[in-house]
């Protein structure tokens, strides 16, 4: 049997929470750390749906990627969504330990996930950030190469392989062969991808202005969606899970799906 913390006392081996980026709010948010687990769910979020199925599975813990409280509260109440999230965990014995900004910057993280399931060739990182207490080089983003092709080609290549409702992409006028990955929404890092000598970059949440940008500096920039670009980490968690504890039964949420809907 394992506790809450012991379970993330072993993810901050894996995936160390000091690496998170400063606005971030990673880590146990929720629960009693001597808590026994028996069964966890993974899931990206931690919504009322989500809590729910760990309650129909007599789960004790969810692992998710992003924080279920990400911003400051000043009051945990049923007047908002968040404090409704919280209120049914506490009231369900239900703990939470989010990886965020850190699972996306370490190796095997959200952004190998994501240059895995593209199927990117040579991967190294797209910006390193530093290196941690163990000497391993950590950062946002990779970059690794495809079979050349065409951007059309590519584009509807992404969204077959992340299941993405959706790709809205502009093209760079060039063939597709170095591509640069970041997971959610990583639009600001079009220059690291340009100065990394890339031909497309795939990301989410792109605003208007820059595709501009992009399309001006011929990157042919793609926005598969934030859940797309880190739902693929959700297999990697409970792979770790079940790695590491064994006589925990891990399951993957399947009530949890993609927020929008897209025609």
């Amino acid at each position: 049997m394992a506790t809450v913390r012991e379970i993330y006392d072993y993810l901050d081996k894996r995936a160390p929470f000091g690496l998170q980026m400063d606005f971030d709010n990673a880590g146990f948010l929720v629960g009693r750390g001597g808590a026994e687990v028996r069964r966890c769910l993974v899931s990206l979020d931690i919504t009322p749906a989500v809590v729910r199925e760990a309650g129909a599975l007599g789960a004790e813990l969810i692992v998710a990627h992003h924080p279920v409280i990400f911003h400051p509260a000043r009051a945990v109440t049923d007047q908002t969504t968040v404090g409704q999230v919280v209120l049914a965990l506490a009231e369900g014995h239900i703990a939470a330990i989010c990886a965020h900004t850190n699972l996306d910057a370490v190796a095997q993280g959200v952004n190998d996930a994501l240059a895995q399931a593209l199927g990117l060739a040579e991967v190294t990182l797209l910006t390193q950030d530093g290196v941690d207490d163990q000497g391993r080089p950590y950062g946002i983003g990779r970059v690794g190469v495809v079979p050349e092709q065409a951007p059309a080609q590519f584009a509807a290549f992404v969204k077959r392989a992340l299941g993405a409702g959706s790709v809205r992409y502009v093209d760079g006028g060039r063939p597709i062969r170095r591509v640069a990955v970041g997971g959610g929404a990583c639009g600001g890092m079009v220059s690291d991808a340009l100065a990394r000598g890339c031909d497309a970059f795939v990301t989410a949440d792109v605003k208007y202005d820059v595709f501009l940008e992009a399309k001006a500096r011929g990157l042919t920039l793609l926005d598969a969606g934030h859940y797309p670009t880190e739902n693929v980490v959700c297999p990697v968690l409970a792979g770790w899970l079940r790695e590491g504890f064994p006589a925990v039964e891990v399951t993957l949420s399947q009530v949890h799906r993609e927020a929008y809907q897209a025609l």
